[in-house]
C-alpha cells in the first residue's frame, strides 16, 4: 500500500483532531435540549414504538450520525438526567429500552458475545484472570487503547466509579499523521496485516486467527483498527503467524504515540451521558478505577456495537473479520455459538 495516499487531505479531515485544536474533538459535545427531554421524557413509557420520523430525537439522532462518519468521529451526548426514570429495576428497563430505541435510530445492533447479547453491562464482575468469561469491559483495570469490532460503538453511562473509570479518547488519522511525519518506515508497517487470535468469548467464530492492518485506506477513505490484545496473543501461538522484530517496534511506537498528552483527550462519562464512537477514525479506552462497597452504587455502563447505514468502504482484508466491506453493509460483530 501507498502510505502517501490522500494524507493532504485526511490531516485536514475533521476526524484527524489533536489537542493543539481549539475544541478537540471539533463539534464532538452535544446537550439534549429541553424540548427533546420533553419528547424523551413522554416516549419512554412506550418506547417500543420508537422515535418518529421528523421527531426531535430523530433530527437529533441524524445529526449524530453524519458527525460519527463525516466530522470528529465522537459525540458525548449530555443532559439526560437517570432521575428521569425512577430507581430499582423497573427504572433500569426503562432506561435500557429508551437506549436500545435510541442506538436504533443510529444503526443495525450487533452480538458482542456468542450468545448474541446486543447489550452489554459494563462493570467489574471480578471474575479472575484465568476465567474464559473475563474480558476488558467487565474488569476494572486500565485498558489499552483500541477498537472494536463494529462502525460505531455506543456507551450510556448509570453509574459511575467512586474513584477512576475516565475515558480516553485519540483519532487514529492524527496517529497516522505523526507516524507518517516522524516513522514513515513504521507506518509501512503498520498498514500491512497483522495477525488477530479468535477472542476466548468468540466462540461462534470458526476462524482461528484472521489478519488485518492497523491502518488502511479504501477508494480514499481511511480506516483505524487495532486491538493489541489480541495480536500478542496471536504471536504467542504456534498456530498463528509470529511477528516480525519490525511489526513489534511499530506496534510499540503507535502506541507510544497514543500516549502523548497533545493527541489524548480524557473525560468522564456522568450518569444518562452518552457516548458515540466512530471505530474507524478513534481509538478509545479506559483508566482503571476503584469501586464503591455497595453494589448498587458500582460503576456501570451498556455498551451496545452498531452497524452504520452510512458507514465507508473497507480493505479487503476485514471481510474475514467482519463479514462485509462494503460500505453501508451490515457488518461486525461476533457470531452466536451454533450448539
Amino acid at each position: 500500500m501507498d502510505v502517501e495516499i490522500d494524507t493532504s487531505r485526511l490531516a485536514k479531515h475533521l476526524s484527524a483532531w489533536n489537542r493543539a485544536d481549539s475544541s478537540v474533538p471539533k463539534g464532538w459535545l452535544k446537550t439534549w435540549s429541553k424540548a427533546e427531554l420533553a419528547e424523551l421524557s413522554s416516549l419512554s413509557w412506550e418506547v417500543d414504538e420508537g422515535f418518529a420520523d421528523g421527531s426531535l430525537v430523530d433530527r437529533k439522532m441524524k445529526v449524530i450520525v453524519d458527525e460519527l462518519e463525516k466530522g470528529s468521529g465522537a459525540v458525548l451526548l449530555k443532559g439526560l438526567s437517570m432521575e428521569t426514570f425512577g430507581e430499582g429495576a423497573l427504572g433500569f428497563d426503562k432506561v435500557r429500552e429508551l437506549f436500545a430505541a435510541m442506538v436504533l435510530q443510529v444503526g443495525t445492533p450487533l452480538s458482542q458475545s456468542a450468545t448474541g447479547d446486543l447489550m452489554l453491562s459494563v462493570r467489574n464482575e471480578a471474575f479472575g484472570k484465568d476465567d474464559s468469561r473475563t474480558r476488558g469491559p467487565n474488569t476494572n483495570r486500565r485498558l489499552s487503547f483500541h477498537t472494536d469490532r463494529c462502525d460505531v460503538i455506543a456507551f450510556l453511562c448509570l453509574k459511575q466509579a467512586r474513584k477512576g473509570g475516565e475515558n480516553e479518547l485519540v483519532s487514529s488519522p492524527a496517529l497516522y499523521e505523526s507516524i507518517r511525519k516522524e516513522r514513515p518506515d513504521l507506518l509501512s508497517i503498520l498498514m500491512q496485516p497483522f495477525p488477530y487470535k479468535r477472542h476466548v468469548v468468540d466462540k461462534g467464530n470458526a476462524l482461528p486467527y484472521c489478519e488485518q492492518p492497523i491502518f488502511s485506506f479504501c477508494d480514499e477513505h481511511f480506516a483505524g483498527s487495532f486491538l493489541r490484545v489480541l495480536i500478542d496473543r496471536a504471536d504467542a501461538d504456534p498456530g498463528c503467524p509470529s511477528l516480525s522484530g519490525k511489526q513489534r517496534e511499530a506496534l510499540d511506537f503507535l502506541e507510544e504515540t497514543a500516549e502523548r498528552e497533545d493527541l489524548r483527550v480524557r473525560f468522564r462519562q456522568e450518569p444518562g451521558d452518552v457516548l458515540f464512537l466512530n471505530n474507524w477514525v478513534t481509538f478509545h479506552r479506559r483508566t482503571a478505577f476503584e469501586d464503591w462497597p455497595e453494589p448498587e452504587r458500582r460503576r456501570h455502563l451498556l455498551r451496545v456495537w452498531l452497524s452504520v447505514p452510512n458507514s465507508r468502504p473497507l480493505d479487503e482484508a476485514f471481510k474475514a473479520n467482519f463479514g462485509s466491506v462494503v460500505a453501508g453493509s451490515v457488518r461486525g460483530g461476533m457470531p452466536p455459538e451454533i450448539a
